[in-house]
């Protein structure tokens, strides 16, 4: 093999797409999907967490280089009594795909309510490329907090900036969007649509953390987009964190932040995929071991204003009706159910989330579902 040399990680021909807040310098960078200002407002770790880990953030570059190599520290997930998650990276030239992994970086094992920190080491990833000019995606882990310690290519090859991205989409949702389960990062179904759409995306999907936070929004506001997409309820219903009384009103608020920015851009609201344990009954969920979720039982809560993925649908398609009704018709709605509905379950093998065959028929049924130019429905 031919030598290979350094390319600085703050080089300006690596392009850093799906993130909002990019942390570089010759020899280190880490990304978080949210701009940095929105961490002193969340109370919830959590959701730091799920934000830095890299879902749909890719560095992209052209390059004549035949081999590429990266170091790389990852920060896992792991629940007590489970394996550790992977952490997969994809390197994806035109329509090849390669995957790499590491597992040797840093641990967080959850315990209950018991978090810990387990330490690990860097590790370095290999990839063998085609001759030729190429562009070069690299896609960086969905379940885990990835830092970037160095990159080499070929000695002697050409390295520049890509082509400019597409039409930029950005999609808020819940553990669905975010794709912790799907195969790798490429192959969640939001970068499947976007991958088979050629659109540049920005995944906000925030496993556990889709609450309508008003930084979310603000966040969603001040970026350039050109289309926007929120699936909305499954954690609210699935942590019972709003009530019938407030779930409108709070998506309504959302709604007027992101117009107050963007006006005309098309907007799409998608209401939940079918969910077993919480169609017709409230929830929280608790979370056991071997990745069994538990439905607390409450005879009355339905009666206090509970909320349930039905509900959840009504609602939405009602403020989405509502507000096309006052002149907002560039804000569409897809049910849910459409997408992913009863009959899809054997996909589901945890009763939550889709498996990876389950995040490419989603992905197939949104662009079914879908105007990929304006975000309208085409059967209305």
């Amino acid at each position: 093999m031919s030598p290979l040399v350094a390319v600085r990680l703050d080089d300006p021909r690596l392009d850093v797409r799906g993130a909002l807040h990019v942390d570089r310098s010759d020899n280190r960078l880490r990304c978080h999907r949210l701009p940095a200002w929105t961490r002193a407002q969340s109370p919830e770790p959590a959701f730091d967490l799920m934000a830095s880990m890299t879902s749909g953030v890719r560095l992209v570059f052209e390059t004549t280089s035949e081999v590429l190599e990266i170091d790389a520290l990852e920060t896992g997930l792991q629940f007590a009594g489970e394996p550790r998650r992977t952490a997969r990276f994809d390197l994806v030239c035109g329509a090849r795909v390669t995957h790499a992994d590491l597992t040797d970086g840093h641990t967080i094992v959850v315990d209950g309510s018991k978090v810990s920190f387990v330490a690990g080491k860097p590790g370095t990833l290999q990839f063998t490329l085609s001759p030729g000019r190429k562009v070069l995606e690299l896609w960086l882990p969905q379940s885990a907090m990835t830092e970037l310690h160095g990159l080499r290519i070929s000695a002697h090859a050409e390295i520049r900036s890509p082509p400019p991205p597409a039409r930029t989409w950005a999609h808020y949702g819940s553990s669905i969007s975010h794709g912790m389960e799907a195969e790798s990062p490429s192959h969640t179904w939001p970068a499947q649509v976007a991958r088979q759409l050629g659109y540049d995306l920005y995944n906000f999907g925030f496993a556990g953390q889709c609450h309508l936070d008003g930084f979310v929004a603000r966040a969603l506001r001040d970026a350039r987009l050109d289309l926007i997409s929120l699936k909305i309820g499954a954690n609210i219903v699935a942590a019972d964190t709003l009530r019938q009384r407030t779930f409108a009103s709070t998506l309504e608020a959302f709604l007027d932040t992101i117009r107050d920015g963007c006006p005309k851009t098309p907007l799409l609201v998608i209401s939940p995929v079918h969910s077993p344990l919480l169609e017709t009954t409230p929830g929280p969920l608790i979370r056991r071991p071997q990745a069994l979720y538990e439905r607390q039982e409450r005879p009355h809560a339905i009666e206090d204003g509970a909320l349930t993925m039905k509900a959840a649908r009504t609602i939405l398609e009602a403020v989405v009706r509502r507000r096309r009704a006052a002149g907002d018709t560039n804000l569409h709605y897809i049910d849910g159910l459409r997408l992913f509905g009863e009959s899809d379950t054997d996909l589901m093998p945890d009763q939550l989330h889709p498996d990876g065959p389950g995040h490419l028929r989603l992905a197939q049924r949104f662009c079914e579902a879908i105007d990929a130019h304006s975000w309208s429905s085409p059967t209305g």
